[in-house]
């Protein structure tokens, strides 16, 4: 005889330590550089990411010695480059950030890039940024761009409702794990 046994159980989440996203870079903003980063300066450049099905590289402060961790999604929406990444907390470098980044001493990043088409504006005495060519985008401590920023750190967090409901399976389990015992003896 089999016994269906029904257990109520959820996870609230279902990522890893390490997971975080943000904005890359922001649009219309002039940074400490006097650059501007147009509306779709990223697109042709993405679109050549998609095409190698491969992501730009993630670094720590453009250190090309320093990679330390992997970009899951990299989009272009009304504000700016949105970007989700995943540090690699099996290196010390991406466990460094990673705290660095959950107690908020890093925040920002900052893309490199090479210009592919600009224009010059006179009035603000900017260089606007209308095609880019992404190669890499890195936490950083001070960004070019000051909006350029990660605005959230995922952590796998084991609440209470997630212990009592661990606590309640084991409960029942052992328990079913009883009860067959005991009908077995009957057999």
């Amino acid at each position: 005889m089999t016994t269906q046994v029904n257990i109520p159980f959820s996870v609230k989440s279902h990522q890893e330590d390490g997971f975080f996203c943000g904005y890359a870079s922001v649009f219309d903003v002039t940074d400490h550089h006097q650059e501007v980063v147009a509306r779709q300066a990223f697109a042709v450049s993405l679109a050549k990411w998609r095409e190698k099905g491969r992501m730009p590289k993630m670094l720590w402060q453009h250190d090309q010695r320093k990679p330390i961790g992997i970009w899951e999604e990299i989009y272009e929406d009304e504000h700016g480059l949105y970007v989700k990444g995943r540090l690699l907390l099996e290196l010390q470098a991406g466990r460094d950030a990673y705290a660095l980044m959950k107690a908020g001493v890093i925040d920002s990043m900052s893309i490199g890039f090479r210009p592919i088409k600009a224009t010059r504006d006179g009035t603000k005495k900017t260089r606007v940024l209308t095609e880019v060519d992404l190669l890499e985008i890195s936490l950083v401590t001070f960004a070019a761009n000051p909006d350029a920023k990660v605005t959230a750190v995922k952590e796998f967090d084991l609440d209470d409702e997630i212990i009592r409901q661990i606590k309640e399976l084991g409960e029942m389990l052992k328990a079913r794990r009883l009860t067959q015992e005991r009908n077995s003896l009957y057999v």
